[in-house]
């Protein structure tokens, strides 16, 4: 299977494959650090009350049984990536 790089991806690529990576110092500390940020950046603290439609919540909960996980996780999978950009609009087409 080939993965698709975006542009940022293949500049990272290229940057390595030209040998311009330099070993960190402090290897334990840095690793310890950039966890503890990737800890934080993950971590789930708040929560939200919205309304919805009875209908929106069931087609909802049939997609998150279809991908084997939890309603409340899929929500917060589609906002995480609409914030981010990844979430794309399927276009409509009319005739």
């Amino acid at each position: 299977m080939k993965t698709k790089l975006d542009k940022e991806e293949k500049d990272i690529l290229k940057s390595y494959d030209n040998d311009e990576w330099i070993p960190a110092k402090k290897i334990k500390s840095e690793k310890k650090k950039f966890q503890e940020y990737a800890k934080a950046t993950i971590r789930k603290d708040n929560r939200i009350n919205i309304r919805i439609t009875t209908r929106d919540l069931q087609e909802i909960q049939k997609k998150a049984i279809e991908d084997g996980l939890p309603y409340q996780t899929l929500i917060s999978s589609i906002l995480h990536k609409y914030i981010n950009g990844r979430f794309k609009e399927e276009k409509i087409v009319r005739k």
